[in-house]
C-alpha cells in the first residue's frame, strides 16, 4: 500500500466514526464563497486540524472546516475553504480532500472560485460554468509513482467538467433567471495577482477566465472517476490595455455579493440530481 493511500485511508477512518454516514456529493467552497454553508442543515462539523493528514487553511474568506448535512434533500460533504498551492503545500496536500470524498463514498463534486475575468464579454458578479480549463500551474498532483487502486496512469480528461451537469445547471439557471455564462478557466501558481501582459496572454491562449486554484482537485477528482461540476464568480474583467489595479480584498466582496444567485443555483442543482 502506497504512503498517499495510508495517509488517506487513517482520515477516511476518523471521519467515518464521526459522520457515521455516506455523502453523496463533494462541494469545495472558494474565496468569499462560504455562506453556502449556512444552507447546509448541519449534522457535524469537523475543523480540518482535528482531521488526520488534512492541511489547514491559512487563507482570508476560507473557514477551514468540514461540514456534513443535508442540502436539497442530498447528503453533502462540504469544505468551508480549501488549499492552495501557493501557501506551500504540495499538490499531493492540495488534492489531498478529494481523495478522501471519493473514499466515503462522494461520486460528484461541485466546485467552485472566485476568479478573474478576461472574455470583454463577462462583467464582475457573472457566474461562469467551467467548460474546460487549461493548466498552467508548475507541478501535477499526478506526478510520481502511480497507485492503481486510486487510478489509472494517464486519466483522460475530455470531460474533466461534466456536460451533463452543465446542460442540467444551465436548465436550472433558466428556471430560476439566474444569468449563467460558459468559459475555459486558466489555473496560474499565484499568489501574486496578474500582469497586465499575463492577462492578455490567458485571452490569447484561449481563457476565459484566471485564477490560482481548482484545476488540481479536477484533475485528482477525474483520476478517481468523480464527475465534476465547477462554477467561478467573475470578480473583475482585465482589460490589458487600460489596466487597474484589483485587491484580494475587492474580490471577496465581488464575490460575497454573488453568493446569494449561486447559492440558488447550486441548491436547484441538488434538487434535481
Amino acid at each position: 500500500m502506497s504512503d498517499l493511500k495510508k495517509k488517506i485511508l487513517e482520515a477516511v477512518n476518523f471521519l467515518k466514526q464521526e459522520i457515521n454516514d455516506t455523502p453523496e456529493i463533494g462541494i469545495i467552497l472558494g474565496s468569499g464563497l462560504g455562506g453556502l454553508a449556512d444552507e447546509i442543515e448541519k449534522i457535524k462539523e469537523i475543523k480540518y486540524w482535528d482531521i488526520p493528514n488534512f492541511p489547514v487553511s491559512t487563507v482570508k474568506g476560507h473557514e477551514g472546516k468540514l461540514i456534513f448535512g443535508k442540502l436539497s434533500g442530498k447528503k453533502v460533504l462540504a469544505m468551508q475553504g480549501r488549499f492552495h498551492y501557493y501557501e506551500g503545500y504540495s499538490m499531493q496536500e492540495v488534492t489531498f480532500p478529494v481523495r478522501v470524498m471519493k473514499f466515503l463514498g462522494v461520486d460528484t463534486l461541485i466546485v467552485s472560485n472566485a476568479s478573474g475575468g478576461v472574455n470583454p464579454r463577462f462583467e464582475p458578479g457573472d457566474i461562469m460554468l467551467i467548460w474546460d480549463h487549461i493548466n498552467l500551474m508548475p507541478e501535477n498532483p499526478l506526478r510520481g509513482k502511480n497507485d492503481e487502486t486510486l487510478g489509472p496512469r494517464f486519466p483522460s480528461m475530455h470531460n474533466a467538467y461534466d456536460k451533463d451537469l452543465i446542460k442540467l445547471t444551465e436548465e436550472v439557471a433558466f428556471e430560476h433567471g439566474i444569468k449563467v455564462v460558459r468559459g475555459v478557466y486558466v489555473a496560474l501558481q499565484g499568489p501574486n495577482l496578474e500582469t497586465p501582459s499575463e492577462y492578455n496572454m490567458v485571452r490569447v491562449i484561449g481563457g476565459d477566465a484566471v485564477g490560482m486554484s481548482t484545476v488540481p482537485e479536477v484533475i485528482v477528482a477525474n483520476h478517481m472517476g468523480i464527475k465534476v461540476l465547477g462554477v467561478s464568480v467573475i470578480t473583475n474583467v482585465a482589460d490589458p490595455y487600460n489596466p487597474r489595479m484589483t485587491t484580494h480584498e475587492e474580490v471577496l466582496e465581488v464575490a460575497s455579493a454573488a453568493e446569494k444567485k449561486l447559492t440558488k443555483l447550486i441548491k436547484g442543482v441538488l434538487e434535481r440530481l
